[in-house]
C-alpha cells in the first residue's frame, strides 16, 4: 500500500481532478483565463510527477498506467470543449481520437498475447506536447482581439505541428505492435 501513497501518485490524481474543473470553466461560465490555468498545473503536474518518481526511486504501476490514461483524458476533454466552443474543426477531434483508440486496441492485442507493451518515444512525448501547448492558444483564440488572433496563430502553429507528429507516431506505435503481433501469428 506503501507504494501507492507517494508524492508523484498524488501529483497525479490531482492531475485527474483538473479534468472536471477544466470542463466546467471553459464550458460553463466560459472563464478561459481560469481554465488555461488549470490546464497549466495539470501540465506541471504531469512533468514534475514523473521527475520526482525518478529522482526519489518512486515510479510504480500506477503511474505508469495512469500518467498516460490522464493526459489522454486531458486531450479528449480539451477536443470536446474547443469543439462545442467552435474553435476546432470536426476532423481533428475524428484525427486524434481515431489514432488513440487505434492504438488502445494493438495495446490491448499485445497484452492480450503478452508482448511487451508499446513504448512512448521522444517523439510521441513530442507531439503530445504539441498538442498540449496548443490548446490553451486556441482556447484563448477565442478572445475577439489582437490577443485573440496572436493566440489562433501560435495555436494552430502548434496543433499542425502536434498533429503531424501524432499521426507519424501513431504509424510507427502501431507498425510496431503490429510487427511484434504477427512474429507470434
Amino acid at each position: 500500500m506503501s507504494k501507492m501513497l507517494t508524492v508523484p501518485n498524488g501529483l497525479t490524481f490531482m492531475r485527474a481532478l483538473g479534468i472536471p474543473v477544466f470542463l466546467y470553466l471553459a464550458l460553463g461560465p466560459h472563464a478561459d483565463i481560469w481554465a488555461v490555468l488549470v490546464l497549466s498545473i495539470g501540465g506541471a503536474t504531469d512533468y514534475f510527477d514523473g521527475k520526482i518518481a525518478r529522482a526519489w526511486n518512486q515510479t510504480s504501476r500506477f503511474g505508469e498506467i495512469a500518467d498516460p490514461t490522464i493526459d489522454r483524458l486531458y486531450i479528449l476533454a480539451v477536443l470536446i470543449a474547443l469543439y462545442i466552443r467552435d474553435a476546432i474543426p470536426l476532423w481533428l477531434v475524428v484525427v486524434i481520437v481515431g489514432r488513440d483508440l487505434f492504438l488502445a486496441l494493438v495495446t490491448i492485442d499485445l497484452k492480450r498475447r503478452k508482448q511487451t507493451l508499446l513504448t512512448v518515444t521522444f517523439a510521441g512525448k513530442a507531439a503530445t506536447f504539441n498538442l498540449l501547448y496548443a490548446f490553451p492558444f486556441l482556447l484563448l483564440a477565442l478572445q475577439r482581439s489582437l490577443f485573440g488572433t496572436i493566440c489562433f496563430i501560435i495555436g494552430w502553429s502548434f496543433a499542425l505541428w502536434g498533429i503531424a507528429l501524432y499521426l507519424a507516431t501513431g504509424w510507427t506505435y502501431a507498425r510496431t505492435g503490429l510487427k511484434r503481433a504477427r512474429t507470434l501469428g
